[in-house]
């Protein structure tokens, strides 16, 4: 009964534009004509890709309420957005169709994100008004994405040189916990087919709590010659730099504060006062593509980056710790074909090698905070390469087959084969059956597999990938001359495997206090679910979507014994309406609904929850007013009924009264920012 009443408001969707009565805009979405560049490494439509998709452009982003990407894509038809809780510097995760955030890979203009010793990416690091366009392609992306892409794909599109006209905006914004961000823009073609797009971003806050404050600095440059089809060249540069605070979990209430030394450790407000973090990453990829015949499409990237991220942690119990700088050096180069000798048949061949040199080094402190003792280092290297092929054939029509295979190696365990096959039926122009099925895998991280050996915890450079296979049905359909579109899929997918970090019975640690804490290949992961989007607009000056998924994912950690996965919602909600005044207010309101959720086990073999995390609701709305020719008012407020939720629990332990309990790291409260732009 719970599912038939979230599913009400899709069939209200559809009734909401007809109560307005403002002038309909002319524009209608031609949703299924949109160009899909992700799912085949080639600009094909959405109704020709085997795929189910969700895609934000520009005018979708500077619309949303939404500070960031992940609150974009939040709750978006398979889509589910964590943050470690409301401090400023938290990471920000995407979870596609209930896996976790290392089975999504992350790639921004050719350049993979998830970092290699954790397997994630933080979105959070990307820049809104960098961005151009965002495409989820969700199932099994490892044919062409290699490691990681076993739930979906991100592709971040950034912003680029157009000939209509040249761009420069300057932004400064002002709100709640004296949070502050300065942005500017600027861009355009000069000297003939030479042009450039340039961003840069500050941004500041206290934060909700004690110790969650952030400091924010990036810019991103790109570099494009453009000499039509037949070829461009592009030069993508990027820099982020991040120091902020890690409150960790909310103390348990009535919690004292606790000292050593003078110094506070916690107190009722944030379980670590002096934690700190720092990220520093730097990127850079060059590309040239173009159209060598009319069917033949070639396409050549060379990418480098760097990814310095820091760790200062300091113990309770007696103040001691450790910092921690992890070092990430990837570089790669990939080359693609694109045959396409005629409307019925297509192959596309690449070749992929990348390379990731790994730096780990701890430094212990004392209860004072002063380096005790040699640090610890860990430098290790790792290579891949991919070949992949996926060809496409018409026998009729409105039928397309896909299929295709990847033969991976890697420098550590071997060798992976990686098949994937598909279908899509279009009867009508704007009807789209599809049908896609494949095999995923993720390699073990850097973290897993050389973590330093520090008497406690270890890695483990025995493991193997991830594996499984990934199958969706989906349905598209367009109607109202391109007005209104509806989609609904169904999905299932496993895992193998699994990689988890426990303690090992057989490995007593070097301290006597117990056992080392090592990953292993021991858990077994699994999930079907459904997805059902409805977007209907402009009309009658309104724009509304509608998005629900059902997700009954599962986790084996011990043999025999099934139970709902940690942290993984059973049913997301979202709508969103978006109005357009004729005085140039633009009212953009959304909520979002995530259910329940198990948070904590007692112990493997425990099939029911110890603690779970209860559903919630939040309310965002943005407010944007054109002023004059130039300038634009905004206003934005997220989580606006102000609602208490969790994201996720660890340990905590009163030093005072030695008593442990599991504890939540809150969501962010209510947000409120107003900002003033001007474009020239």
């Amino acid at each position: 009964m719970k599912r038939l009443l979230l599913l009400a408001p899709l069939s209200m969707a559809a009734l909401m534009p007809h109560l307005a009565g403002a002038a309909e805009p002319e524009t209608a979405m031609a949703v299924m004509d949109e160009v899909v560049v992700t799912a085949t490494k080639t600009e094909e439509t959405r109704r020709e890709i085997v795929n189910s998709v969700v895609l934000k452009d520009a005018l979708d982003i500077a619309e949303a309420p939404a500070a960031s990407l992940g609150a974009v894509l939040a709750n978006e038809p398979g889509v589910d957005w964590r943050t470690r809780g409301n401090y400023g510097g938290a990471a920000e995760e995407i979870h596609i169709r209930g896996m976790s955030a290392d089975g999504t890979q992350v790639v921004r203009d050719g350049v993979v994100l998830n970092s290699p010793s954790l397997g994630s990416a933080d979105v959070s690091l990307i820049p809104l008004n960098s961005i151009e366009r965002v495409e989820v392609v969700k199932g099994p992306g490892s044919l062409l994405y290699g490691s990681g892409a076993m739930g979906g794909t991100v592709n971040i599109i950034g912003k680029k040189a157009k000939r209509d006209g040249y761009v420069a905006k300057a932004e400064a914004g002002y709100g709640t916990d004296h949070a502050y961000h300065l942005a500017a823009e600027n861009g355009g073609f000069v000297l003939g087919d030479f042009g450039y797009y340039l961003t840069a971003n500050r941004k500041e806050t206290d934060g909700f709590r004690d110790n969650s404050d952030l400091t924010h600095d990036d810019v991103s440059l790109n570099l494009l010659l453009d000499k039509g089809e037949r070829f461009q060249g592009s030069l993508d540069l990027g820099y982020v730099d991040r120091h902020y605070g890690l409150p960790g979990v909310q103390s348990p209430a009535g919690t004292q504060p606790y000292a050593i030394n003078g110094i506070t450790l916690y107190n009722g407000d944030s379980a670590t006062l002096l934690d700190r973090g720092e990220d520093e990453n730097s990127h850079s990829v060059l590309t040239f593509k173009g159209q060598a015949a009319d069917w033949l499409d070639w396409r050549m990237k060379g990418d480098y980056a760097v990814l310095d991220s820091t760790n200062l942690s300091r113990f309770s119990y007696d103040g001691s710790g450790a910092e921690t700088e992890v070092t990430n050096t990837n570089s790669g180069i990939e080359g693609n074909l694109h045959l396409h000798p005629n409307p019925r048949m297509g192959l596309l061949l690449g070749d992929e090698y990348r390379n990731y040199d790994y730096e780990n080094q701890q430094q212990f402190l004392d209860s004072s905070g002063a380096p005790t003792g040699a640090p610890l280092d860990q430098d290790h290297r790792v290579f891949t390469n991919g070949s992949f092929a996926e060809a496409s054939f018409r026998p009729m029509e409105p039928v397309k087959l896909v299929g295709g295979y990847r033969y991976e190696t890697h420098s550590l365990y071997g060798h992976e084969d990686v098949f994937r096959y598909g279908l899509v039926v279009t009867p009508l122009a704007d009807t789209a059956l599809k049908f896609n099925r494949g095999q995923h895998f993720k390699a073990p991280t850097m973290n897993d597999l050389f973590w330093p050996d520090d008497g406690f915890t270890k890695g483990n450079p025995d493991l193997i990938p991830e594996t499984g296979w990934h199958t969706d049905l989906t349905v598209e359909q367009g109607l109202l001359a391109g007005k209104l579109f509806t989609s609904l899929s169904w999905f299932q997918w496993d895992i193998t495997d699994k990689i988890n970090w426990s303690e090992d019975p057989s490995l007593p640690d070097a301290f006597g206090y117990g056992n080392y804490w090592t990953p292993a290949n021991l858990d077994d992961y699994r999930a079907t679910g459904w997805e059902a989007s409805v977007k209907i607009g402009p009309y009658y000056s309104l724009l509304a979507e509608l998005a629900l998924t059902l997700v009954d994912a599962e986790e084996e950690l011990a043999a025999g014994v099934t139970r709902p996965a940690r942290y993984s919602p059973d049913t997301l909600l979202k709508g969103q309406v978006t109005h357009y005044s004729d005085f140039g207010l633009t009212s953009t309101l959304t909520a979002r609904y995530t259910s329940s959720r198990p948070g904590y086990y007692a112990s493997k073999t425990d099939p029911t929850a110890a603690i779970g995390l209860d559903s919630y609701w939040t309310v965002d709305l943005k407010l944007e007013q054109a002023l004059a020719a130039h300038w634009k008012l905004t206003f934005l407020g997220t989580n606006l009924m102000d609602q208490e939720y969790d994201t996720y629990l660890m340990g905590f332990t009163d030093q005072t009264t030695y008593n442990y309990t599991q504890q939540p790291y809150p969501g962010a409260g209510r947000s409120l920012f107003v900002s003033l732009a001007y474009n020239w």
